[in-house]
C-alpha cells in the first residue's frame, strides 16, 4: 500500500476529450484532487460540476502551479499543446498529452528534449492501442507468429465532419492536414505493429479538391521503404461526406510476413443501424452541428467508445484508467511514449513534405530540418 501515490490531477482543456477523461478521474479511487482549466468559462464550470472537481481557472499556469498537482492531462486544441506541456514540465508532473506533442515540428522537438532531460513520465493519447483487436495482433507479432514482416498496407477513411470541426477553431491551419491530425493514429498503430523497423524513404501525393476552402487537404497517400527493405503503404482520406455512416474512423491494415499474414478490417460495418429517425453525429464538439442528418450508423465506430447508462465504455476508458494505474501503482502499459509521438509527427509531416515537392524524401538525421525548409518554401 505504501507504494501507491495519490494523484493530484490537472486537466487542461475541458472540451470533448478533456471532459471524458475528467469524468473518469472522478471515479478512480487513486485520484485525490482534480483541477480544471479552459478559456471557455462556461464549458469549464459545467465540467467542474459534472466531475465534482476541486478547482477551476481560465489560466493553465495558475492551475499547474497548484501544490496538489502531480499529473497533468493536456487536452487543448492541437495547436495549443506546447505551453501547457512546458509549464507542467517545470514541476516534473507526469503527463498525458493528447496527440500530437505539437503541430510545429521545432516545438515538438523542444518538448521531446525537455521531457527527456526532465526524466518525466509522459505518454500520448493514441487510444487505438487499447482496443482488444490491436492488442491481440500486437501480441501475435511479438510472438513471431507470421515471421518477418515484409509488407504493410494501411488505409483510413474518415467522415469530413472531423476536419471541418478541427479547422474551424483556428486560423493556424498550415499543419492541420489529414496526416498530422488524424492519420497520425493509423501511423502510430502501423509503426507500433512494425516495432523495430524504421522508415528510410517516403514518397507521397495529396489532393485538396473538396476541403481546400476549409484550409486543408482531402487525402494523402504514401509509400515508405523501411530500413530492412520492407514496404509500408499509408493512405488516408478525411473528405468523406458528413452523412457517411462511420462516426469518425474506418481502418484497414494488412500485414504480410515471411510465414503468414494478419488482415485487420476495422471498418465497423459488422454492426449497422438504419432508421427513419436521425441518429446524430458521433463526433460533436462544442458549437459544431453539421446540417445533414445521418440515418445510417456504423455502431461502435466512435473511437473513444460507446455510451451505456450515461457512461463511456471502450478503449478510452481502458486507456485513461490504465494511465491512472500506471501512476498509482506503477503498472506497465501500452501507451505511446513521447518518442513515439514525435516520430509519428515527423513521419506524417514527411508525407506532407513529399507530396508538396512531388519527390521521394530520404529519412535521415537531417529530415527535421529538411521538412521545415520545405514547409517554409
Amino acid at each position: 500500500m505504501s507504494d501507491k501515490k495519490e494523484i493530484g490531477l490537472a486537466v487542461v482543456g475541458c472540451g470533448t476529450i478533456g471532459r471524458i477523461r475528467a469524468i473518469m478521474a472522478r471515479d478512480y479511487p487513486g485520484v485525490g484532487w482534480i483541477g480544471l482549466c479552459d478559456i471557455n468559462k462556461e464549458l469549464g464550470h459545467k465540467l467542474l460540476q459534472d466531475c465534482k472537481a476541486d478547482f477551476f481557472t481560465e489560466s493553465y499556469t495558475e492551475l499547474l502551479k497548484r501544490p496538489e498537482v502531480n499529473a497533468v492531462i493536456v487536452a487543448t486544441d492541437e495547436n495549443h499543446h506546447f505551453g501547457p506541456i512546458m509549464s507542467a514540465l517545470e514541476k516534473n508532473s507526469s503527463l498525458f498529452i493528447e496527440k500530437p506533442l505539437a503541430t510545429d515540428l521545432s516545438e515538438s522537438r523542444e518538448v521531446l528534449d525537455k521531457i527527456r532531460s526532465s526524466n518525466v513520465d509522459a505518454v500520448l493519447g493514441y487510444t487505438q492501442r487499447f482496443r482488444r483487436r490491436f492488442l491481440a495482433v500486437k501480441q501475435k507479432l511479438m510472438d513471431n507468429k507470421i515471421g518477418d514482416v515484409t509488407s504493410v498496407v494501411t488505409r483510413a477513411f474518415m467522415n469530413s465532419m472531423v476536419p471541418i470541426a478541427t479547422v474551424r477553431r483556428t486560423n493556424e491551419r498550415k499543419n492541420l492536414t489529414p496526416m498530422v491530425v488524424s492519420g497520425t493514429h493509423s501511423m502510430d498503430m502501423s509503426l507500433w505493429l512494425m516495432e523495430g523497423k524504421y522508415p528510410k524513404t517516403i514518397f507521397a501525393q495529396s489532393v485538396d479538391k473538396k476541403l481546400q476552402s476549409h484550409g486543408t487537404k482531402d487525402s494523402t497517400f504514401g509509400i515508405f521503404t523501411m530500413d530492412d527493405d520492407a514496404i509500408f503503404s499509408m493512405n488516408i482520406s478525411w473528405a468523406l461526406p458528413t452523412v457517411w455512416p462511420g462516426s469518425v474512423y474506418g481502418l484497414e491494415i494488412g500485414i504480410v510476413g515471411t510465414e503468414g499474414v494478419i488482415d485487420i478490417e476495422d471498418t465497423h460495418r459488422d454492426l449497422v443501424l438504419a432508421s427513419e429517425k436521425p441518429q446524430g453525429h458521433g463526433y460533436n464538439p462544442s458549437g459544431y452541428n453539421p446540417a445533414d442528418n445521418r440515418h445510417v450508423d456504423f455502431l461502435t465506430s466512435y473511437p473513444p467508445g460507446d455510451i451505456y447508462n450515461n457512461q463511456l465504455w471502450g478503449p478510452m476508458r481502458e486507456e485513461t484508467n490504465s494511465w491512472f494505474q500506471r501512476l498509482y501503482v506503477g503498472t506497465e502499459t501500452p501507451h505511446a511514449s513521447a518518442e513515439d509521438g514525435h516520430k509519428n509527427l515527423v513521419m506524417t509531416m514527411a508525407m506532407d513534405a513529399s507530396s508538396k515537392i512531388n519527390e521521394k524524401i530520404e529519412i535521415n538525421d537531417q529530415i527535421e530540418s529538411e521538412i521545415v525548409k520545405i514547409q517554409s518554401d
